[in-house]
């Protein structure tokens, strides 16, 4: 059995658009989502063991074993190749949990990638993706990174090009909300009041195609974010700052509750980090950049 520990980073996600459509019989939402993957990562190490098991680091509380995504992630990946699912997970938590930037999902894309290097699995990016989609929606995205357009549960993903850099600063609340929750809510809301829905995703396409932030910035918007307001109220605050403190756009990411602020370049990011962290709005700031690439093994 080879002895070699395996390390793999996984990045965070935001959501440029996410439109969600009404609900399907199966219990889901029809998406049409942008996703880009931004310099926030998980790190996990992966080596062989007698029995399964997922420790988590920085992040009290999150699931141990196969009650961890991560852990389904190995286990579903054993059954496909027959292997017996020894493993030792370690997870370095950066993203947060319950943030609306698809951690748990980003862990399970690392999970089947370092356990496919691990076990010298000679296998094919598509399969890995097909297996990534019965454990999540947002576990595909997660594998390839970049920016990328996707639909029906969000698992459908097709690149989009985009050759320029963006800076973003990411106000993470204190307390997460769960997804399921928000889009309960969402469902609610609407059956009171139907309201304006995001505009069309090809507004945001064609802004990704040209180096012009405000432009981006015009087009960005996410049809969960009233239902995360409503359930965090705390959110308006944050949008409000950010916006008062100079970025060009600020959005609640995916489900809530991190607030994605939009900036022009680098120092610009900063200087609304440094304003924004100053107000006490959130628990912690952080400034990153997209698109970054998916899961990667360290050192492969």
């Amino acid at each position: 059995m080879p002895s070699a520990t395996v390390r793999v980073r996984v990045p965070a996600k935001i959501n440029l658009h996410l439109g969600v459509g009404d609900l399907r019989d199966d219990g889901y939402h029809e998406l049409v989502t942008i996703f880009q993957a931004v310099s926030l990562y998980d790190e996990l190490s992966l080596t062989p063991a007698d029995e399964l098991s997922v420790v988590t680091r920085g992040a009290p509380g999150v699931p141990e074993g196969a009650a961890n995504l991560a852990g389904r992630a190995v286990l579903l990946l054993a059954e496909h190749a027959g292997r017996h699912p020894g493993v030792r997970v370690e997870i370095s938590k950066q993203i947060p949990v319950a943030g609306g930037m698809a951690g748990g999902s980003a862990d399970a894309a690392a999970a089947l990638l370092g356990c496919a290097h691990l076990w010298h699995l000679d296998l094919p990016r598509s399969t890995l993706v097909a297996l990534a989609a019965e454990l999540g929606s947002d576990v595909p995205f997660a594998l390839t990174g970049g920016t990328a357009i996707g639909t029906g549960r969000g698992e459908q993903i097709a690149p989009v090009l985009t050759r320029h850099q963006w800076h973003w600063v990411l106000a993470i609340a204190g307390d997460g909300l769960s997804t399921p929750a928000v889009f309960g809510e969402l469902d609610r809301l609407r059956e009171q009041s139907p309201g304006p829905r995001v505009g069309p995703v090809e507004d945001v396409l064609a802004a990704l195609a040209r180096p012009d932030a405000a432009a981006l910035g015009e087009a960005l918007g996410n049809d969960m974010q009233a239902a995360a307001i409503s359930l965090q109220p705390s959110l308006r605050r944050v949008l409000y700052a950010g916006t008062a403190e100079g970025a060009l756009h600020c959005l609640v990411s995916g489900s809530g509750p991190t607030v994605a602020m939009l900036c022009a370049d680098a120092d610009h990011a900063a200087d609304v980090a440094a304003r924004v962290a100053g107000l006490g709005v959130c628990r912690t700031v952080r400034v990153v950049n997209g698109p970054v690439p998916g899961a990667r093994v360290l050192g492969a």
